[in-house]
């Protein structure tokens, strides 16, 4: 044992793995997903048969049925159980293996019953992680002689971003850590991450691990986590002058500049990198005009042998993490009488850059203003109204002319006299002459004076005053004369 911990001493402080095998100690195994369910041991109580990782105290390990955990190899992390993945950085993956047979039984008086046969590791992780998925990140060791024939155990590594990433195994980054011969060779990345694995040794890869910590060990490896990203934007200028937005003014008929940038913003390099730009109406392509500039052209403009960035676009090869390319090409605006409608025309352009690990595009503007003469306006009869009304004369043939039937005004009315009847009454112009005119005699009315009473101051109206005095006297005595009585 003191020689696995000397042999752990010696390895880099990059690698990290002191804390990583001190860490474990304080991490109970019931809290992570290891299979399958077998019995244990301890450092005291070892083993009768082979198997492995097994002993719950192993004192630099701990529990050895957490045999497999992960650090941040970029930022130099500490070593655990879980990690967030960040494109474009390295992690570093641990996997201990021991024969927790008795070392008692590996020699010849008990027929080398505590040796391991064919042992092996094996490492498994998926390829890609969806957004805000955990990969687990997975080790198997195991023998033909072993009981339970494999063990596993795993850690886990969360994709934060918000696009899915790839997880690519670091070449030659597999190495070996035991107190043998093979301490510190590489173990072969390929077969490690195969279905069968790669064999396991204490002084060749014989696949041949005699029983006690002694002959235990471990296995690191890196992966790298990849993002394919990218990003296209599109500007537009007046020609010649340079002056690059996202939008531009010019007259009818003048010459325009666009200009494109694509950049691989991801971690992987992008192969057959197609730029295809979508011209509106209204804009054409100058035969002649693309150019492109990049690492590959020293950065210097350089024309292109192809008219088809507007067609068919143009393959511009291979592209490495953090490459950019630039392509621009001269258009023309259409001619005044040429543009759809009078008044601001917009034209909008389109670029898309398509790749194969998609496609993204954006847009430049070009607005322009179409002058157009005010047109000559002609009556016309509308045929639904039976009126008479004023419209453009390019739309006079969507109505009927200005003299249709539909459209006659009513005849005048004047007014006579009848003098049948005395009166004077209403008709058509046409019809007039049939009747008197309306200062006819024969219409005049004759006026009626109203009668006027003259006040009455005769004699009648004396002798009615003294007859109704004479009554009321009369009236008032025969009552006095009833009440006497």
């Amino acid at each position: 044992m003191k020689q696995l911990i000397r042999a752990i001493r010696r390895t880099p402080k990059r690698s990290g793995l002191v804390a990583a095998l001190l860490l474990a100690v304080a991490l109970p195994a019931m809290l992570f997903a290891w299979g399958p369910s077998r019995a244990t041991f301890t450092m005291k109580n070892p083993a009768s048969y082979v198997t492995f990782n097994s002993i719950t105290d192993n004192p630099v390990h701990g529990d050895e049925r957490n045999f497999v955990q992960i650090r941040d190899y970029t930022d130099n992390g500490a070593f655990g159980e879980n990690v967030n993945l960040v494109p474009g950085k390295e992690y570093e993956v641990y996997v201990f293996y021991h024969n927790n047979a008795s070392t008692n039984l590996n020699d010849a008086a008990h027929n080398y019953k505590g040796i391991a046969l064919n042992s092996y590791m094996r490492v498994q992780m998926p390829a890609t992680v969806n957004a805000g998925a955990n990969a687990r990140v997975t080790g198997f060791v195991g023998a033909s002689n072993a009981n339970p024939a494999t063990v596993w155990d795993e850690a886990y590594g969360k994709n934060t971003s918000s696009a899915a990433v790839a997880l690519r195994y670091v070449p030659n980054s597999a190495v070996i850590t035991n107190n043998g011969s093979l301490n510190g060779k590489s173990v072969d990345l390929n077969k490690l991450a195969s279905s069968n694995g790669a064999p396991l040794g204490y002084n060749a890869f014989d696949g041949k691990v005699p029983g006690c910590t002694e002959y235990s060990g471990f296995v690191t490896y890196r992966f790298k986590v990849d993002q394919p990203n990218f990003e296209v934007t599109k500007q537009v200028s007046p020609a010649g002058q340079n002056q690059y937005g996202e939008t531009v003014n010019v007259a009818p008929g003048s010459s325009i500049d666009y200009k494109i940038k694509y950049k691989n913003t991801g971690t992987i390099a992008q192969d057959h990198v197609t730029l295809k730009d979508m011209l509106p109406a209204g804009v054409s392509f100058k035969s002649g005009t693309t150019m492109y500039s990049s690492s590959k052209t020293n950065n210097q403009w350089t024309a292109t042998q192809s008219n088809s960035l507007t067609t068919s676009g143009i393959d511009f090869g291979s592209f490495a993490p953090g490459a950019a390319l630039y392509v621009k090409f001269t258009a023309t605006v259409a001619k005044n009488d040429d543009l759809e409608k009078c008044g601001l025309n917009t034209l909008i352009n389109k670029v898309s850059a398509n790749t194969q690990n998609g496609s993204k595009s954006d847009t430049a503007t070009v607005t322009t203003t179409k002058e157009c003469q005010e047109e000559k306006t002609v009556k016309v009869c509308d045929e639904k109204t039976g009126e008479i009304i004023m419209v453009k004369e390019s739309e006079a043939d969507k109505y009927l002319p200005a003299d249709s039937e539909k459209c006659k005004p009513a005849a005048h009315t004047v007014k006579v006299c009848d003098a049948k009847t005395g009166k004077i009454i209403t008709v058509n112009e046409s019809e007039a002459s049939a009747y008197e005119a309306v200062d006819s005699d024969a219409c005049k009315e004759t006026p009626t004076t109203p009668a006027t009473e003259l006040p009455k101051t005769g004699s009648a109206d004396v002798f009615g005053s003294v007859l109704a005095l004479g009554s009321l006297t009369a009236a008032t005595y025969y009552y006095v004369t009833s009440r006497r009585n």
